[in-house]
């Protein structure tokens, strides 16, 4: 089993990622969205 990464691991790694990013118009975001559902297609109700 991994081990967890410590929160003096986590502000390290986020640092990074905003040095890396920088200058950037959206922020560093330590989690990932939720993946999006696809699209229903207008008058296609499965029937």
């Amino acid at each position: 089993m991994a081990e967890k990464p410590t929160k003096d691991q986590k502000d390290q790694e986020l640092n990074e990622a905003l040095e890396e990013s920088f200058p950037g118009s959206d922020p560093v975001s330590i989690t990932q969205p939720a993946p999006s559902k696809p699209e229903k297609k207008p008058g296609h109700d499965g029937k």
